[in-house]
């Protein structure tokens, strides 16, 4: 199966948090490059990644300011019924983690498990066999497994309820892959849709675009041994959160241009990769809110 890449994101992108750029919900926000495999994958990836929040004017810092780390642990698989459908998912656990001049919070739990499952529209070779592209079309829901506690955005005195494990919700979502190759470089094209509901409190985080664009370089070393250099962009932007149905939290939202690096290499079945992610742009709470550097490390295995 040709390497693809999926983005969920946010991921998550910044797996997605509260705003949905950051903060609760983490799983299946990004992918990088998919691995290659005939029938069934699994594999256990790490993400890190922290925001700063209660910023004052011009993203200044002061004595309220708020720093929030997640790190995310993932058991994550995929399965391919026949030749057109594949089913991914995701199971999180998450450790968070509160600092600023009066408090220092930590917690930790499972976070929302996310299943998606695609189906490949597109999938040609031209008769030299060194010009190929793919396209897959995918829908997913995800699940209220991580712990939301209704109490922590009254705690943090501010709009931005991002301290928690999960977002108390389902959520639906819908993606699109396209990968271009000719020979062994090639270009990996996303776009996924994420639609939230609200959960049992009334709180609902807002609906979340995300894209990106991959351009990678295959190295086959000795026959055995294939690396894959990647790099591109990554965009993302929510809406505002809603309190009740009618009452929206006006320090939410936004958006975010990330630019990314990655190396991907597989030994046999064998798949170990890493991704870096910066922001080069945002507008994350109506400027309160800034996201920081994001890291991604995985390992897995195909049969």
């Amino acid at each position: 199966m040709k390497k693809i890449c999926s983005l969920l994101i946010l991921l998550y992108a910044l797996p997605s948090f509260a705003c949905d750029i950051c903060g609760a919900g983490s799983g299946g926000s990004y992918l990088g490059i998919m691995p290659s495999f005939r029938k069934k994958f699994i594999g256990v990836r790490y993400q890190y990644n922290s925001l700063r929040h209660h910023l004052g004017p011009g993203g200044s810092i002061n004595y309220l300011t708020t720093t929030e780390a997640y790190n995310t642990v993932e058991v994550w698989g995929a399965v391919n019924l026949g030749s057109k459908f594949r089913v991914t998912a995701f199971v999180p656990y998450n450790f968070i983690k509160r600092t600023n001049q009066q408090e220092n919070i930590k917690d930790q739990g499972i976070g929302d498990i996310t299943v998606i499952g695609y189906y490949q529209l597109l999938n040609r070779t031209n008769d030299a066999d060194v010009l190929r592209h793919s396209l897959w079309i995918g829908a997913g829901a995800k699940l209220p497994s991580g712990k939301y506690d209704p109490e922590d955005k009254n705690i943090q005195q501010a709009s931005q309820n991002t301290f928690q494990l999960g977002t108390g919700s389902v959520d639906l979502s819908v993606h699109a892959m396209y990968d271009l190759s000719y020979r062994q470089t090639g270009l990996n094209l996303n776009i996924g849709y994420k639609m939230n509901t609200s959960n049992k409190y009334e709180y609902r985080y807002g609906n979340k675009f995300t894209s990106n664009a991959l351009f990678y370089h295959r190295l086959n070393i000795a026959g055995k041994v294939s690396v894959a250099p990647n790099a591109g962009v990554m965009f993302e932007s929510a809406g505002k959160d809603h309190k009740t149905r009618d009452i929206q939290s006006w320090e939410t939202g936004g958006f975010a241009l990330l630019g990314t690096a990655g190396l991907e290499t597989s030994i046999g079945r064998i798949n170990v990769g890493a991704n870096f992610q910066t922001p080069l742009s945002q507008e994350l709470g109506e400027g309160k809110l800034k996201g920081r550097d994001r890291v991604m490390m995985h390992v897995g295995l195909a049969f």
